[in-house]
Order: structure tokens, then sequence, then C-alpha cells
């Protein structure tokens, strides 16, 4: 999917690649606070989005997707259907290349909305992606 049919480049190194974290948590064993420090210790340019937390993991949290100035590449969700249904035009204003529904975070309304927008959804973990290099 990456050859053409979406209209973002593919960033070439991990500190080109900016990624919001949306859900992110401060708790440790949570699967967004983990994936916010694999993120962080791999290189990437990471944004948790949280509206009631200020820092996770010495970053800076955007309380809102709609308070990001940078170019997002990758926005990978960590919050249900039912919170993001109030989110789909930030998701789509954001205009991510790519949207990873994590497991639970799927929603068939969501994502027919971002494919019109030409904006890539994938089902998956993004813990298993980085670990396994197809992140």
């Amino acid at each position: 999917m990456r050859s053409g049919q979406f209209k973002h480049k593919w960033p070439e190194f991990p500190s080109d690649h900016v990624v919001a974290v949306l859900g992110a948590s401060r708790k440790p064993a949570r699967y967004s606070n983990q994936a916010v420090r694999l993120l962080k210790t791999g290189g990437y340019r990471v944004i948790p989005v949280h509206p009631k937390i200020a820092e996770i993991e010495g970053i800076v949290v955007s309380p809102r997707l709609c308070m990001i100035s940078d170019k997002v590449h990758t926005l990978t969700l960590y919050v249900g259907p039912e919170r993001s249904r109030s989110m789909t035009q930030d998701i789509v204003d954001l205009n991510p290349a790519r949207v990873i529904l994590n497991p639970g975070t799927e929603s068939r309304e969501l994502e027919d909305t971002l494919r019109s927008h030409h904006i890539e959804c994938i089902h998956g973990c993004t813990l298993v992606m980085l670990r396994t290099g197809q992140f």
C-alpha cells in the first residue's frame, strides 16, 4: 500500500517520522505508555495525546489532536470507538498518512471515513509492529 496509493511520502529515518499516540497513558503497564517509550527509544518523534496529562516519559503531551502543529505521519489509536467517534473530524484534519487501529480500537465508521480521505488504516498492534521491524 505504500507505493503511490497514498499521497504522503514515507519517512526515510525514524527521526523524520512523527507519531501521535492518541490515548497515551502515564501508567507503565498500559500499552499506550509502552508504545510511547518504544517509539522514543527507536528515535521516532513522539507526540502523546491526552486531554488531562501534561507530560509522559519526559515528553510534552498535546491535549487534543487539533493542537498538534507538526506534520504527523502515523497516528496510533489507543481509544475505543465510543471515544474516537467524536474525534473523527480531528483525525481527518490531522491528515496522517496512516492510522494504526490497535486491538479494541477498530471502528468501521472511522475506517470508512479515513479511507474516503485517502488515509491508510492498519489493523495491528503498534508494539508488535515496532518489535518485529514492521512499523
